[in-house]
């Protein structure tokens, strides 16, 4: 599993991006890791306070501008976007393996959904409404229209680098909004990237402006802090999302939650098994497992359970892994050593606990943050790595009696984000994802991203949507205005 030297090219930029510029950061620089090798792939900028600081002025300044430019200008420039970053697909795609670890395939899958944010909410940006009506008493007239938000900071996760980006970018920039961007410090390069390609589309300067950096609380503290900064958009764990939750709340900043999952995976016992097997592959082992959405538990029915875990294993068992940038990899490294270790350990606790791995669990010896994909059968309901988010190729199987009993565990936890149901009965299924305390819900699919629909959990997954019509509705405040004639 010898990972092949990553050639980033010379152009890829690794500054801070603030006001239309490129300009280096004060406090230097910090590391961004190959995860296939744990080498150095790139040094990038690290964003320090005062950059931050800078950085809110810039989206500050620029925000009257922005927000009364024509919305089809404004629409313009995303479309130009998404079609730059179609014809970048495959060195876009390069990058995000390079950094992040994932599959060719998933990178390159990933470039075209992040892509797609664009082309949407272009189409979004000249269809913001407004209202005018009698009021019931017949005197007077109810007018509403919407405004751009403001200031917004957006903070992106690690394991989606260009569609976690884009989900926000996008409608905040359609909805007249400006923007500061903190990306995870693990993949800030494909960030840096987006900039560009939307200063080269013809982004005014200000707009748009990103701050890496390995000092996240402090930069991100600095951005709440600050009076101009009116909108909070986080994607990432539940724990630093209520903290945030609590920093926003001494300003009464609004606040956009995708937080973290304990996603179940449904199989009744009349599903088809083969689709079923299908749709676990791409729920599962989509970006190795490293997904929000990823299916964290299988509540499989008794009488199917065994068959179902035999031939997930044979599935899983066969994919090729190495790094994320060789064009045969299926299953690239983990993100970080830190992840790694975190999926080992779960999987030891399971085993020690009565669970058997019919594949993997072995830790791989070498370079690389590796974790083989492992199947996991006899998992009890209760067991530890079922009530955590295991965010890595690692698929537990636990033996449910019936559908009450599936929904049952599949409601026994704090998140809420997304589940998926197998049933050959649609109108069974319907029933079963009604009951579900989950924001989405896959019926007989793997995968419930798309850039037109509304994503976002219940309970501690988060709050408000992104994509879809309801993803632009964070970035507007509605007005009243009175008036009588």
């Amino acid at each position: 599993m010898s990972a092949p030297s990553v050639a980033l090219s010379a152009a890829v930029p690794t500054q801070l991006f603030i006001d239309g510029r490129w300009r280096d950061a004060a406090d230097g620089t910090f590391d961004v890791l190959d995860p296939a090798t744990g080498e150095v792939l790139r040094s990038v900028a690290d964003g320090s306070p005062a950059d931050m600081t800078s950085a809110v002025d810039a989206a500050g300044a620029a925000l009257a501008g922005w927000g009364a430019t024509a919305p089809r200008e404004r629409s313009e420039i995303l479309r130009r976007t998404y079609e730059a970053m179609i014809a970048a697909k495959d060195e876009i795609a390069q990058l995000i393996s390079a950094e992040m670890g994932k599959s060719l395939a998933d990178s390159v899958a990933e470039v075209g959904y992040a892509a797609e944010f664009f082309r949407w909410f272009a189409e979004e940006a000249v269809r913001i409404g407004g209202e005018l009506r009698t009021a019931p008493a017949g005197a007077n007239r109810i007018l509403t229209i919407r405004q751009p938000v403001g200031v917004c900071l957006l903070i992106t996760p690690w394991n989606f680098p260009a569609a976690m980006a884009t989900r926000k970018i996008a409608p905040a920039l359609a909805a007249g909004c400006t923007v500061v961007v903190k990306p995870a410090a693990e993949t800030p390069i494909t960030t840096l990237y987006i900039a560009q390609l939307m200063a080269d589309a013809g982004l005014p300067a200000g707009v748009l402006n990103v701050v890496p950096s390995s000092k996240s609380a402090e930069v991100v503290t600095a951005a709440l802090e600050d009076s101009r900064v009116r909108k909070l958009s986080f994607t990432g764990s539940t724990p630093v999302g209520r903290l945030l939750l609590r920093q926003a709340a001494d300003r009464v900043i609004a606040t956009s939650m995708e937080l973290g999952g304990n996603d179940p995976f449904l199989i009744l016992e009349d599903a088809d098994l083969d689709a079923a097997v299908d749709g676990a592959m791409l729920a599962k082992m989509r970006n190795g497992g490293q997904a929000c959405t990823a299916a964290n538990r299988f509540l499989v029915h008794h009488s199917v359970a065994e068959e179902f875990g035999r031939r997930l294993a044979q599935r899983m068992g066969a994919l090729v892994q190495g790094p994320g940038t060789d064009p045969a990899t299926q299953l690239g490294p983990m993100v970080s050593q830190k992840a790694a270790d975190g999926i080992a350990a779960a999987v030891d606790a399971a085993v020690q606990g009565g669970a058997t791995a019919i594949l993997g669990g072995s830790r791989h010896v070498g370079p690389g943050y590796f974790y083989p994909a492992t199947v996991l059968t006899g998992v009890a309901p209760d067991a530890p790595i079922v009530n955590n988010e295991i965010f890595g190729p690692v698929a537990p199987i636990v033996s449910v009696a019936d559908d009450d009993d599936a929904v049952r565990l599949a409601n026994a936890t704090e998140y809420g984000l997304v589940g998926y149901v197998y049933s050959r009965d649609l109108a069974r299924a319907l029933r079963v994802a009604e009951r579900m305390e989950t924001g989405m819900v896959g019926i007989n699919r793997g995968l419930v991203s798309d850039a037109a629909a509304p994503f976002g959990g219940v309970k501690q997954s988060g709050s408000g949507r992104e994509g879809g019509f309801e993803g632009i509705d964070s970035y507007l405040e509605t007005k009243y205005i009175a008036v009588a004639w």
